[in-house]
């Protein structure tokens, strides 16, 4: 059940993703028009510890009495995907490709907080290759805002409507010529990090769904290279901060990839590369706030 208001729909559990996804496979098309104005939410949310340890044993993370910077995502993107899925969302969400993310962590969240979430879309934008859309989240405790983020997606072949701003996909980092580390991606990554995060898009899970969709091997979560990084990074951080990454080439699997970084502004520029080609995976900042 849920409680509606102007626009905002209260839900009482997070929607069922593996439904949404199945769902969207066999109705999908693009339908144009604008952006909905609804805004999805949920109240009183509190972390499954559980859960929370598979998510940090999968993305490297050490147990702590505060949420991993990533990890708020997991929470509102079942939400998210319940707004792509929807009827009145203009583009079908068979083949949209996260290509930005960006997190502001406003202070580090306790493990046991209850929180509230909520999440929308805005900006409807004109790509090159397409259209973008970004899905924004906000995750409040005790009334203040304590995380938010910002994930566009790229519809390629769509039209964005008339007059729309040109998208901004890009992340500006400085030189990053030398790896500080080497990993080894498995073939099973995709599936472990769906088991954790409840992503089950099918381009993540297997070889043979991939295809269906376009893709020659299955392809790691960019929220996956995302958290790996951070981990990586985890006892430099600063309790708040700001992440912001552009995914840029899929990482197949299995991949052996590299880390770069270089510390910058009071923090660090980063890329993941592969370990062959150098192609570039992911690129981002990671500034204290």
């Amino acid at each position: 059940m849920a409680e509606s208001a102007a626009g905002r729909t209260v839900l009482e559990q997070p929607p069922n993703m593996a439904a949404l996804f199945a769902k969207a496979a066999l109705t999908a098309r693009g339908r144009g028009g604008e952006l909905p104005g609804t805004r999805l939410a949920r109240t009183g949310v509190t972390v499954a510890p559980a859960n929370l340890a598979d998510y940090a044993r999968v993305c490297r993370f050490p147990l702590a009495d505060a949420l991993p910077a990533t990890y708020p995502h997991v929470l509102t993107f079942p939400l998210q995907l319940a707004l792509m899925s929807d009827r009145a969302f203009p583009l079908a969400l068979p083949g949209l490709v996260h290509v930005r993310n960006r997190i502001d962590v406003l202070r580090p969240i306790g493990t046991t907080e209850p929180l509230d979430l909520e999440v929308w879309a805005e900006r409807f934008a004109r790509h090159r290759s397409g259209a973008t859309v970004d899905l924004c989240a906000s995750v409040r405790s005790a009334g203040a805002e304590v995380w938010r983020s910002r994930s566009t997606y790229l519809a390629r072949g769509a039209t964005a409507p008339d007059g729309a701003p040109e998208s901004d996909v890009t992340v500006a980092v400085g030189d990053l010529d030398r790896a500080v580390a080497t990993w080894r991606v498995p073939d099973d990554s995709g599936r472990r990090y769906a088991q954790v995060s409840g992503d089950v898009n099918p381009i993540h899970l297997s070889g043979l769904t991939a295809k269906a969709f376009g893709f020659k091997r299955a392809i790691a979560h960019g929220m996956w290279v995302k958290a790996r990084v951070l981990a990586a990074l985890e006892n430099r951080l600063p309790g708040a901060l700001a992440v912001d990454v552009a995914f840029r080439k899929p990482l197949f699997l299995p991949s052996t990839v590299t880390l770069s970084t270089a510390q910058a502004d009071g923090g660090w520029d980063v890329a993941v590369r592969h370990a062959t080609n150098g192609s570039e995976h992911l690129v981002g900042t990671v500034r204290p706030r």
